[in-house]
């Protein structure tokens, strides 16, 4: 489980960002997205940082591109307190945006803050039930209710992912668990077999067959 199944994904869908012209005019600035995507964390954080030190109140799809890409960039350094201060400030500017609450829960998952994780995934579907990323947040979810031990949700949420996303290999293993965990012997078989069917050495689907099949 990484968290480029969600940030790395999201930066490929982001709409043009502010982050590339000095707002007041004059010197051209780096583009925060492109650092963000070469790997260039710390710098697309100042870049961001500096935007947002400029840019006026009305600025708001500019301030919202900054914090984003912001809060992306923390959540690959591992700074998940730091997306969750800046996540809330984005908040604060619109409280309706996707890209910050999907984000907002990526980084209270990777903090083991199961509720709080939840909880902004599930704003996420609720706001945009076939979003671009919404394969992400049941996923999320799904892994979630794992943890909390409650399979036949986590069965929901996958299988969810899954009708949006059906050729994710681990995701089919990860269905396959929950379903095992919640006693579904044939829905757990069903779902290992597809795993190996789409990643015939995923080592997870392999070791479920075999302790179903009693191997």
């Amino acid at each position: 489980m990484k968290k480029a199944i969600g940030i790395l994904f999201l930066a490929g869908l982001l709409l043009p960002l502010a982050a590339q012209n000095n707002p007041a005019g004059g010197e051209t600035r780096e583009d925060a997205l492109v650092l963000y995507r070469n790997r260039q964390y710390e710098r697309a954080i100042e870049v961001c940082q500096k935007e947002l030190e400029e840019y006026t109140e009305d600025q708001v799809n500019k301030k919202l591109d900054s914090y984003t890409v912001m809060c992306w960039s923390l959540i690959r350094l591992n700074r998940y307190d730091d997306v969750i201060k800046y996540g809330r400030e984005a908040l604060n500017v619109f409280r309706y945006d996707q890209r910050i609450i999907e984000t907002l829960g990526e980084a209270y998952f990777y903090k083991g803050d199961n509720l709080s994780a939840l909880e902004y995934f599930q704003q996420y579907a609720v706001l945009n039930p076939t979003g671009q990323w919404i394969q992400n947040a049941y996923y999320y979810m799904g892994e979630v209710y794992i943890r909390l031990g409650e399979f036949a949700h986590a069965d929901i949420a996958l299988s969810t992912a899954l009708y949006h996303s059906p050729n994710t290999a681990g995701w089919w293993s990860r269905l396959g668990y929950a379903k095992e965990m919640g006693e579904d012997s044939a829905g757990a078989l069903d779902a290992y077999r597809q795993a190996v069917k789409l990643q015939p050495d995923n080592e997870a689907a392999l070791s479920g067959l075999e302790r179903l099949q009693g191997n």
